[in-house]
């Protein structure tokens, strides 16, 4: 750093020049390339392997009832305090956000975290929004919707020919998880201020993730793929909003 300093102003706009490249890289690739190589080959090894109707059958369905763990009449815990009470968890969030957004405007002590505020709102309601509207077009059936597990369709794979005659779905990507590992927006929040919040912050979203995936395959509203996949499409989405909007600023700062 001494030499940098002391050097031409040319050199010195140079070395600054390699250095922010080599943190750029070590960036994207902690944070994409590393992430992707690991989520991809899980993601292809669970849809193709049978894992997700292996898992559902051993962990979440009752053979001798004919019915998911989480289904009616036990279905307080899955439905009405994980489905109900964590939707509304993430609604909260998102509501105390936009009013932290707008007390920015009128209030001096709130300013500082205006773009924090809104990159936390747009981050939560562009992650759920996306994974509902993929949801939407993807044509995937419920575990519960299956025959195996009490209903009365065939199983077909993401990617396989599914028949004409059967009903449209949408269950595919898990749209209630996704809006758990949503708040790993506040690890991006803090990323550049507090290392150790971040880690937390990240810590506390899978493991909101994992509460919601699990209360959703108890149910047997998803498979571990559907909710697998919600979570790569958060993290990505709000990856791309953070190296956009709050990166930059920083890296700046």
């Amino acid at each position: 750093m001494t030499e940098i300093a002391h050097a031409p102003s040319g050199a010195r706009a140079e070395a600054a020049r390699i250095a922010q490249a080599r943190v750029d890289d070590a960036f994207w690739r902690t944070h994409l390339i590393w992430p992707m190589a690991i989520i991809v080959p899980i993601f292809c090894l669970i849809e193709w392997s049978g894992v997700d109707r292996l898992l559902a059958h051993a962990v979440f369905y009752d053979s001798s009832l004919h019915r998911c763990i989480g289904g009616a009449p036990n279905d307080w815990w899955a439905r009405a305090v994980i489905h109900n009470g964590g939707r509304w968890l993430c609604r909260l969030i998102a509501a105390a956000a936009l009013v932290m957004w707008l007390l920015s405007f009128v209030w001096a002590r709130a300013r500082p975290w205006r773009r924090n505020a809104g990159f936390v709102l747009v981050a939560l309601a562009l992650s759920v929004g996306l994974v509902g509207g993929i949801k939407a077009v993807t044509n995937v059936d419920c575990p519960w919707d299956l025959t195996e597990f009490g209903g009365d369709r065939p199983y077909v794979t993401l990617f396989g020919d599914r028949p004409d005659a059967l009903p449209h779905a949408e269950c595919f990507p898990g749209a209630h998880s996704s809006s758990g590992f949503a708040l790993v927006c506040f690890y991006f929040v803090y990323r550049d201020r507090s290392r150790r919040k971040a880690r937390l912050a990240l810590a506390a979203a899978i493991a909101t993730w994992l509460v919601f995936a699990v209360g959703q395959e108890a149910r047997g509203a998803h498979f571990l793929s559907h909710d697998f996949a919600s979570a790569a499409i958060v993290w990505l989405v709000q990856l791309l909003l953070y190296a956009r909007f709050l990166r930059p600023r920083a890296a700046h700062a």
